[in-house]
């Protein structure tokens, strides 16, 4: 344990939960913080490291770090500022701490990467590479209207599209074969990096084992050369409703037909288990979004979450 100034900082523990979730406030991120859902998991995570920051004892910042491409990299995760607090320099004293410690204890860590899903600043990117950029379409939906959401959409697939070749759903080892193929890794994936739920990853072996802890389901357009591959997150609660689950579909590829294929295809699979309200996001390359948002205009009762928004991963040199 260190101090700087009157902040001490720590690594968090379980019995830190409830301050944790004091730090966040229930509109952040509207309504969709991970946070509740991601903590505990985080905790027993290999190669991660969760640090606080405390002011007078109370826990005021939270920053997570993960060990990532064979501990060359190191990805920047989930920080929080208690809402009373922020803009008053704690974001900064716990972003130089966590840094100071990686380069201290991970000497072989030589980059730093992390997620935006707002638009930073001029200043900030000037500090930054920008790696990869997606688009995320946001919809929502009573769970049982999803049924009807997806038939309407696979009569308009139909209608549009050659649909003889139908999504596959990929084993772990199919999927794991296929992400780190030289054809998916040159001319589908954004910036040559896989993303999975705000987690940007180089298409390496050191890093299969990071993806299958995560639980995704993997589909594709074609098993052999596909046109459209995507990692799906198991749904997680989220303070928007109490009874509210998100849902990431990043959807790799360029092509808007296979995209709203394998977009349906998860959904399907995705079906029988879920009740409640859903938000799903779904992260799809730039060029394809104004096609997939018409795409899913619908009659039912799926509505739009929020207009265009996208995920820029930026990373600079440790």
């Amino acid at each position: 344990m260190s101090a700087a100034g009157d902040v001490v900082y720590s690594f968090a523990e379980e019995q830190d939960f409830q301050q944790v979730l004091n730090i966040c406030s229930k509109d952040d991120y509207n309504g969709l913080d991970y946070m509740a859902a991601a903590f505990h998991r985080w905790l027993k995570e290999p190669g991660r490291l969760v640090f606080l920051a405390r002011l007078n004892n109370r826990v005021v910042a939270l920053e997570s770090t993960l060990l990532v491409d064979g501990g060359q990299t190191v990805v920047f995760q989930g920080r929080r500022v208690v809402p009373d607090l922020r803009g008053s320099g704690i974001a900064g004293a716990i972003q130089k701490h966590v840094t100071d410690y990686i380069r201290r204890h991970y000497p072989e860590v030589s980059a730093s990467r992390l997620s935006r899903g707002d638009q930073p600043s001029p200043q900030t990117l000037a500090k930054y590479r920008l790696i990869a950029k997606e688009a995320i379409l946001s919809l929502c939906c009573e769970a049982t209207d999803l049924g009807s959401f997806i038939n309407e959409m696979k009569s308009k697939l139909s209608s549009q599209a050659d649909s003889s070749q139908a999504p596959v759903i990929l084993n772990q080892q199919q999927a794991e074969t296929l992400v780190l193929s030289n054809h998916v890794v040159s001319n589908l994936l954004p910036g040559k990096t896989i993303i999975n739920d705000w987690e940007p990853l180089k298409p390496m072996e050191a890093n299969l084992e990071v993806l299958r802890r995560r639980g995704l389901t993997w589909i594709v357009d074609n098993e052999f050369e596909p046109s459209a591959i995507s990692p799906c997150t198991p749904p997680y609660p989220v303070p928007y409703r109490h009874d509210a689950l998100r849902i990431n579909i990043n959807i790799f590829g360029r092509s808007l037909a296979s995209v709203c294929a394998v977009f349906l295809a998860q959904l399907e699979a995705l079906l029988p288990s879920l009740q409640g309200y859903l938000i799903f996001h779904t992260y799809v390359d730039p060029g394809v979004w104004p096609g997939f948002r018409q795409f899913c205009h619908n009659n039912a009762k799926v509505s739009f979450f929020k207009d265009y928004w996208e995920e820029l991963i930026l990373e600079t040199d440790l």
